[in-house]
């Protein structure tokens, strides 16, 4: 690849997992300036550092965030100080296994670039902290997953293993050359392979590794005897055994890892029925389950299983009631099943070597996304959410259940709210709400969200300051859903640009408005006498002791 073809590249490409640019140019005060050489190299020890941390990846110097090339101006001392930023201790502990370079464009700025490969071991800045590439942010892990994150790293090491026999030829490298057309990535098939780390020279032979076999392997089966799926239709909601054995249709899918999520595609989605009950409300899909949803627990399935778990293949296995995705071995630590129910978005790969090739196909395009994402829509087409569990200590499944927790008509009604970005909990509370008048309590809040009085509290306020429920009088503890368009008035901006100070601070005062929304005095009191006159806030004391807070019904 040419160097005018890389630049083009590094300025289209999308910040993500794998790529990240940033500038060498400081635009605060109203001036451009070059940035401080320490500051620069502190951003690019930390972005490799977590890179290297989770799945390798590039950064570039002399590039904004939105593509445009600006160049890195500083003198070649600087430059080269920033050059071996990887390398230097007094930044990132231990040194890093990275590719740096300087290119230059047709009008002669200068771009660093740096590549990164995953590494076995565990990175820390100078600072102390441990960070971790989850999509496009560099996040800090708690020192407690420290020990966790390393044992999941040695684990790392088992797909990057070399067969005894293997060679080249048992690689399909029309396959590559598929995947290269699918991914437009314009390299050869074996310089792709060598750049992903799939195949490596050794006395004078071309070899592949495990994963590299596994993804576009001729015979996978030959080096993993379960790396492919287990579906299996059974008839019911329970499994029986023995004599009374309710399988309805059992389909094992193989294939290469490049091809195998497609396949197990093809084989599941005759099997999911449809639902027309479902026409017309949050999505115009009419499948019994989100098609997203269960697409997305196959893929997270074949990038992250434990294959060093030879023994077992992928199951799913699909219920009357459910769809139940199982994957050998637990999730790669930090991540834990209670993280994946709680939503967190974390990501850390145990495959990486094949996790990036899946992102190149497509596949895995916001990794740390995928399972918020998944929840995101059985929430929005009313499903109830999924659920992660632990099986027996060696694997872990996601249980998927297509039934709706909604009828139509309530449906129906709860999409007046799209607009306010509601919860799960807070969207069933309206549901509940509806069939009762329109009215609710905390404990019957408490009750249907299995939360406490606080976190009850809460939410409800949230739901206050969303304009879709208002208390029915001072001192009540019975809440009114209040529809949009209807007798509730809309939360003012200023006031929702407000909440995080008043949540704060409790009392606010004119200088505080002044700061918050950059006004002047004289519009700071005509907007906080506009909200006390709405009744969104209350008044107290004089002159200049005067304060404001929420009203007690907001």
């Amino acid at each position: 690849m040419s160097v005018e073809d890389a630049i083009g590249r590094w300025s289209s490409v999308p910040e993500g997992q794998f790529f990240e640019r940033k500038s060498a140019l400081d635009r605060s005060g109203g001036r451009v300036r070059r940035r401080k050489t320490a500051e620069i190299a502190k951003d690019i020890a930390e972005t490799l550092s977590a890179m290297a941390n989770a799945d390798g990846g590039e950064l570039v110097v002399g590039i904004e965030d939105e593509g445009t090339v600006t160049g890195v101006p500083h003198p070649a001392h600087r430059v080269a100080l920033l050059l071996r930023v990887a390398g230097d201790r007094n930044y990132v502990s231990p040194p890093l296994p990275c590719r740096a370079g300087e290119a230059r464009t047709s009008d002669g700025k200068a771009l660093l670039h740096f590549e990164v490969e995953w590494s076995p071991e565990v990175h820390r800045l100078a600072d102390g902290r441990y960070v971790l590439r989850v999509y496009d942010a560099n996040v800090p892990r708690a020192a407690e997953e420290i020990a966790a994150l390393k044992q999941t790293k040695t684990q790392g090491l088992f797909e990057r293993g070399f067969p005894p026999g293997a060679t080249a030829d048992d690689l399909d490298l029309a396959l590559v050359e598929v995947t290269l057309a699918r991914a437009k990535v314009d390299l050869p098939a074996l310089e792709y392979l060598r750049q992903r780390r799939l195949v490596d020279g050794r006395n004078g032979r071309t070899v592949p590794c495990l994963a590299g076999l596994l993804l576009f392997g001729k015979d996978p089966g030959r080096w993993h005897p379960r790396c492919g799926i287990d579906f299996v239709r059974w008839k019911g909601t329970e499994r029986t055994y023995g004599s009374a054995l309710n399988i309805a249709k059992r389909i094992p899918v193989a294939g290469p890892l490049a091809t195998l999520v497609e396949r197990a595609q093809e084989t599941i989605r005759p099997f999911i029925g449809e639902r027309q009950q479902l026409v017309d409300l949050f999505f115009a899909e009419t499948l019994e389950y989100p098609t997203v949803v269960w697409q997305e627990a196959i893929v997270n399935a074949v990038a992250h299983r434990d294959y060093s778990l030879r023994g077992a293949s992928i199951e799913v296995w699909m219920f009357d009631d459910r769809m139940e995705i199982r994957s050998p071995g637990l999730p790669p630590r930090p991540v834990t099943v209670e993280a994946l129910n709680r939503r967190e978005n974390i990501h850390l790969s145990r495959n990486p070597l094949i996790v990036r090739v899946l992102s190149d196909l497509g596949y895995m395009r916001e990794l740390g996304e995928g399972i918020p994402r998944m929840f995101a829509e059985m929430e929005r087409q009313g499903f109830y959410p999924p659920v992660f569990r632990d099986v027996g200590g060696v694997s872990f499944e996601v249980a998927i259940r297509n039934e709706p927790i909604y009828d139509r008509a309530t449906l129906e009604w709860l999409r007046r709210f799209g607009d306010m970005e509601l919860t799960g909990d807070q969207k069933r509370l309206l549901a509940f709400a509806h069939a009762q008048e329109d009215r609710f309590t905390s404990r019957d809040y408490q009750k249907l969200a299995c939360l406490d009085i606080y976190g009850a509290s809460s939410s409800i306020k949230d739901l206050i300051r969303k304009g879709a429920a208002r208390s029915t009088g001072k001192g009540s503890r019975i809440y009114q859903v209040v529809e949009p368009g209807a007798e509730g008035q809309p939360v003012p901006h200023e006031l929702r640009a407000l909440v995080p100070m008043l949540r704060e601070k409790v009392t606010i005062q004119n200088p505080d408005v002044c700061r918050e929304l950059g006004v002047s005095p004289r519009t700071a009191r005509r907007i906080l006498a506009e909200l006390v006159a709405g009744g969104w806030l209350t008044r107290s004391g004089q002159k200049r002791w005067t304060r404001y807070s929420l009203a007690d019904d907001v």
